[in-house]
């Protein structure tokens, strides 16, 4: 199936972006929620930074909620203390220790075009709670009327939750509190109600029985979520056998709701392929495509902070034509246009 890369990749790179405090430096900026607004393509972009350490020092951001505003104060560590482990440089390891090196936030780019874009100065939602102390991250855009849902990863030393924001003017945000408990990832909610009710792809990270696959849920008011299903799991032998997890937020098509998800390998090469789904009932799938979408082949997709690694979290639809915006190695923002038509062929 013919997937064009955008001739403009990466359309955003951390260079494009300006850090949130002058002590900061950029690392990363991408997994970007994609919505349309007045006329502009909206990405909601993760923005990864850290504090700029010299010499010996190491500064850890550390979120602290305990005053009326939460602020990121400065923790300081020395690469001579030999009780630590800074071989990533992501993360300090000790004992009974475990810190990030980064914090992330979301930041919003925007483009006429939806291939040259420029990127807001400041955040646009930045961690203010103790569930997102370690950042947040990977979001997804869902408009439903005039509203838009956010539905994002919040990060913290207890796991990993799913928090959900809502805006109407991408300029003031309303916090509507977590919406699955620890561990779930990869949320996305179905751009219309079905059956009366919301839907949203979850998924759920099993630690007994059972691997990351994906599951359906379902909300009467899009906080209580419950009804769960699951939907697909992973394929032993196959290009996403390790993990799977939503994309971009569903497409409805004359034949059903077309997600493109992606899947890791148990090598961490992360993938993007296809499965349609049924439109009366999501937790059914019609389709399910045998080979990839989207495998990382570019440079940029192949070099960088992760390497190996095509993410998406959002696209845009215009007629049969899909754009495509991922995450490429963890580092820069991409894009990549396909047609709905010829995804549709490839499931069957």
């Amino acid at each position: 199936m013919p997937v064009r890369r955008f001739p403009e990749n990466p359309v955003v790179t951390p260079a494009m972006v300006r850090p949130s405090r002058p002590d900061f430096e950029v690392l990363c900026a991408f997994n970007t929620a994609v919505t349309t607004y007045r006329g502009e393509t909206i990405l909601l972009m993760r923005v990864a930074e850290r504090p700029i350490s010299t010499g010996n020092t190491v500064k850890i951001p550390v979120l602290d909620t305990d005053g009326p505003v939460a602020q990121v104060k400065l923790m300081e560590l020395s690469r001579l203390d030999t009780s630590l482990d800074f071989s990533d440089s992501r993360l300090v390891r000790g004992k009974d220790l475990f810190l990030l090196t980064s914090i992330s936030h979301l930041r919003i780019a925007r483009s006429k075009d939806g291939r040259h874009f420029t990127v807001d100065d400041k955040p646009a939602i930045f961690p203010s709670r103790a569930s997102e102390a370690w950042g947040i991250e990977d979001p997804r855009i869902t408009q439903i009327g005039d509203t838009y849902y956010i539905a994002y990863k919040s990060v913290c030393s207890d796991g990993i939750s799913v928090s959900l924001a809502t805006t109407k003017d991408f300029v003031t945000y309303a916090y509507h509190g977590i919406i699955f408990c620890p561990e779930n990832l990869d949320v996305c909610i179905f751009p219309e109600k079905i059956g009366g009710r919301y839907a949203a792809l979850t998924r759920p990270v099993p630690k007994m029985i059972g691997s990351p696959n994906m599951w359906v849920a379902y909300s009467p008011d899009m906080k209580n979520w419950g009804d769960h299903h699951f939907l697909m799991g992973v394929r032993k032998g196959e290009w996403d056998n390790g993990r799977i997890g939503g994309g971009a937020i569903p497409i409805k098509t004359e034949r059903g709701w077309l997600q493109i998800y992606h899947g890791a390998t148990e090598k961490d090469v992360y993938c993007l392929g296809t499965v349609l789904l049924d439109l009366e009932n999501p937790h059914k799938i019609i389709a399910r495509a045998k080979k990839p979408l989207l495998v990382p082949e570019a440079p940029y997709e192949t070099t960088g902070f992760f390497p190996n690694v095509v993410f998406t979290c959002g696209a845009t639809v215009e007629g049969d034509r899909v754009n495509i915006y991922y995450g490429a190695a963890d580092c820069v923002t991409a894009a990549a246009e396909v047609s709905i038509k010829e995804m549709l062929n490839d499931l069957h």
